[in-house]
């Protein structure tokens, strides 16, 4: 596993931009733009409360959520590739969340990628699951 891999990078820079479009005020629209296009217009997704989650669901929830977690820090761990193939791959790996003066959480997540037709990775499946207290 190479951290020049293309789906690898994808997940590293994605979560670098969640934290900077949340973490940061004033927010810049630019960051917005660019976080979304990194997801697939069939994005599908299955978060930490167990809720669905549409493409058009997670654009209104990134635009509406802009600079709403001041201090947040996101780290990214043991990222895994599970299967890879010509225009796509499965990994997971391990995401902390932290807020200045709050319990940090962690969750386990899978995604599936899938590359366009100009072979630009996109996210098209995400699913989140919360560590249990104390893991």
């Amino acid at each position: 596993m190479s951290s020049n891999n293309p789906y690898i990078v994808e997940v590293i820079e994605s979560h670098e931009l969640i934290q900077q479009w949340f973490a940061n005020t004033p927010v810049e629209a630019d960051v917005c733009e660019r976080l979304l296009s990194h997801f697939s217009p069939s994005f599908t997704m299955v978060g930490v409360s167990g809720h669905a989650l549409s493409y058009s669901a997670l654009c209104a929830f990134f635009q509406a959520n802009g600079g709403a977690k001041q201090g947040l820090k996101i780290e990214v761990s043991a990222i895994e590739i599970i299967s890879e193939w010509e225009n796509g791959a499965v990994l997971s790996y391990q995401e902390q969340q932290s807020l200045p003066d709050q319990a940090a959480s962690l969750r386990y997540s899978t995604v599936v990628f899938e590359k366009d037709l100009q072979g630009k990775v996109l996210w098209r499946h995400l699913h989140e699951t919360k560590a249990n207290n104390g893991t």
